[in-house]
């Protein structure tokens, strides 16, 4: 062959691994660099999104505002009329018909605006957000718990008295004013209250609990559990039922004038109804212990008054 003027060329040392040796890449990169290629190829993992949180409160308040500024508008339209002989916004907010319809007309247009929008926001239906859960209703541990809290209004009643005329028994003027009151109070009003108090404002504070701690301490976000909502630690839960149940029973406070006993029973009662919720993970069970109390006191009333027929008896 080397007449044919062909020179075998000479392979280069340690062109190929000697048996039992890793084959070494031709281009090798400082460390530092694979790092840097890393991070730029790495997808950025975004926190899951916890609802509903504190924005959501706000817009759940900007709808309720939007149902305020309705309600006034179409009370100071029925007054012009003198719609039930309320010729006085004075009197108008001490009248059933006024004080029920305007509550209705907020609750309402708050609903609408939260059916409409939330879904949007949250890729899910509004009631599967606030882990609405109908069926966890079903237990039938849920009236007992109703009961132990009709049990500890009585007792507050015995011990921490409210006054002996608070301004809720204005309303309660004639047998007809009492069983709207009566049906509002075991239907609309539980309803309502809990999707606000238990659906929105209790998990958007837990939430801003966990949160906190999060960023001062730079632990990671809890995962969401198998249905993508959040799971609090235990001392959000409590923070938050804490002050989720002040302004719940401050809202009510006004009607028993103030007075101790009644707004330390609203707040355990309170504080029960946030429990239910949170273990049950339903806010229909917290809902249905909210409306089985009512009815427990306004059948008090009805059996108490001879069927609303001896209003001064209350």
């Amino acid at each position: 062959m080397s007449d044919m003027g062909y020179t075998p060329h000479e392979p280069e040392q340690n062109s190929f691994p000697a048996p039992g040796q890793a084959l070494q890449p031709a281009v090798q990169f400082p460390d530092d660099s694979l790092e840097l290629f890393q991070t730029w190829s790495q997808i950025e993992i975004a926190p899951p999104t916890r609802i509903p949180h504190f924005g959501h409160l706000c817009l759940l308040a900007a709808f309720a505002l939007v149902g305020f500024v309705c309600a006034t508008l179409a009370m100071m339209g029925a007054v012009h009329f003198h719609l039930f002989g309320a010729t006085s916004m004075a009197k108008a907010a001490t009248d059933v018909h006024y004080i029920l319809g305007s509550e209705t007309i907020i609750y309402l247009i708050t609903l609408a605006g939260s059916l409409l929008l939330f879904p949007l926001l949250w890729n899910e239906s509004f009631f599967a957000g606030i882990q609405w859960r109908g069926a966890a209703a079903r237990d039938w541990r849920l009236p007992a718990i109703a009961v132990g809290c009709f049990v500890l209004a009585a007792l507050d009643e015995a011990f921490l008295p409210g006054p002996n005329h608070a301004p809720i028994e204005d309303v309660f003027r004639s047998p007809g004013a009492a069983w709207l009151m009566f049906a509002f109070g075991v239907t609309f009003a539980p309803f309502f209250e809990e999707i606000a108090f238990r659906g929105f404002l209790l998990p958007a504070l837990a939430t801003a609990w966990d949160w906190a701690i999060e960023k001062s301490t730079g632990k990671a976000a809890r995962p969401l559990d198998a249905n993508g909502h959040p799971q609090w630690s235990i001392f959000a839960m409590v923070a938050a039922s804490i002050a989720t149940s002040l302004p719940f029973a401050l809202m009510h406070a006004d009607q028993q004038g103030h007075s101790l006993g009644p707004f330390l029973l609203l707040v355990t009662v309170s504080l029960i109804l946030c429990a239910v919720r949170l273990v049950t993970r339903s806010l229909a069970a917290s809902t249905l212990v909210h409306a089985c109390y009512n009815f427990m006191i306004f059948f008090l009333m009805l059996v108490s008054t001879g069927g609303f027929q001896h209003l001064d008896k209350i």
